[in-house]
């Protein structure tokens, strides 16, 4: 039976954040939670790239309905991914994050809770922004840039929205799952967003609900309004989804504050910028700033630049219009995400050595 999840296990971690072995061995235990021994074989034998039961079970030589019982039963328990059409179903394998922890969401208990904090704590939260292309970005607060700074249509996330066909929302699994074991916030819980295939996964599944654009729109500025949270879309120019993220509970905030340049592995290609002559030192960005970036010396505050991911909290929340904004960064500087969410998968792997 051991055998079986070293195997689950090394696959996953040959899917982009990984799903590397601790010491402690806690991995074990978050994958016999969710995995029975015949579920994690089934997961070995599935492709990342979509397949009918029909081909899986011709592939495997088995019987297609007993194979097809079997996939919609994973579906269902949120260990792959399902895609419906009117004459057709497809499944795939999909990785740890984002993925299988995600589409836990209405499935998770304190215990299953403790377990995945304990593998985050073993090790993983060190990996998930350790490759120079990141999973997700930090796009700014469109209300916080400059007047005389354009925004690139990739960061923009109203935009974005604008774009899609198909939107849900469900509730944040980090903020979730934080407060079952005591320790998190009181930020907005419904607060990320899926778009086309994925926003009907997660609808089908009874984890989260479909919402118009301009619903979405709404949305995520009434939620920040409320909060200050850092928006953080999937790294691809298509606009996979985006969550609204605290450091206090989401796991790539937690370990982005992790790096020693969090500035330079969030890909944001804006800063905040301080007006020394303005700021009276008031500390009010220092409390909305989930990154630790800024502090206050001799009455004003102060950027590190190494820290500031540009997401544009401390914009929002500055009382002196004039004392604080986000800017582009130098062309130099500047970063185009890939051009869709197979190419970042791709990417991810190329530098964690699994192509």
């Amino acid at each position: 039976m051991n055998d079986v999840y070293e195997q689950l296990r090394e696959r996953l971690d040959n899917f982009s954040t990984g799903f590397p072995m601790t010491k402690n061995g806690s991995e074990m235990k978050v994958l016999k939670r969710l995995f029975s021994p015949n579920d994690a074989q089934m997961f070995l034998n599935l492709s990342p790239i979509l397949e009918t039961p029909g081909a899986i079970a011709s592939r495997l030589k088995r019987n297609e309905k007993e194979i097809a019982g079997q996939l919609e039963d994973m579906a269902q328990k949120g260990l792959l991914f399902r895609l419906r059409k009117t004459d057709s179903v497809k499944y795939s394998a999909v990785p740890f994050i984002i993925g299988i922890l995600e589409y836990q969401l209405n499935r998770i208990d304190k215990n299953f809770v403790q377990d995945v904090e304990e593998y985050f704590q073993s090790g993983f939260l060190q990996t998930i922004k350790a490759t120079e292309t990141p999973l997700m970005r930090t796009v700014p607060i469109n209300e916080s840039l400059d007047e005389d700074s354009s925004i690139t249509p990739f960061d923009d996330i109203m935009k974005t929205i604008d774009e899609q066909k198909t939107v849900s929302v469900m509730e944040c699994i980090c903020r979730k799952s934080q407060r079952m074991i005591d320790q998190g916030c009181n930020k907005p819980m419904e607060a990320c967003f899926q778009f086309g295939s994925q926003a009907d996964y997660f609808v089908q599944n009874g984890i989260g609900r479909y919402v118009t654009p301009e619903q979405a729109k709404a949305m995520v500025k009434k939620i920040l309004s409320e909060a200050p949270l850092v928006i953080q879309m999937a790294n691809t120019q298509k606009g996979g989804g985006f969550c609204m993220c605290c450091g206090d509970c989401c796991g790539m905030l937690r370990s982005l504050k992790m790096q020693p340049n969090p500035a330079e592995m969030a890909k944001s290609n804006y800063q905040a910028v301080i007006n020394s002559d303005e700021c009276n030192g008031c500390e009010i960005c220092i409390d909305c700033c989930q990154m630790e970036a800024i502090s206050v010396r001799d009455g004003v505050a102060v950027i590190d630049y190494n820290r500031c991911i540009g997401c544009g909290n401390c914009v929002m929340a500055c009382p002196i219009p004039e004392a604080l904004h986000l800017e582009k960064k130098q062309a130099e500087r500047m970063y185009t995400p890939p051009e869709n969410f197979a190419k970042t998968y791709m990417e991810i792997a190329r530098e964690r050595g699994k192509l």
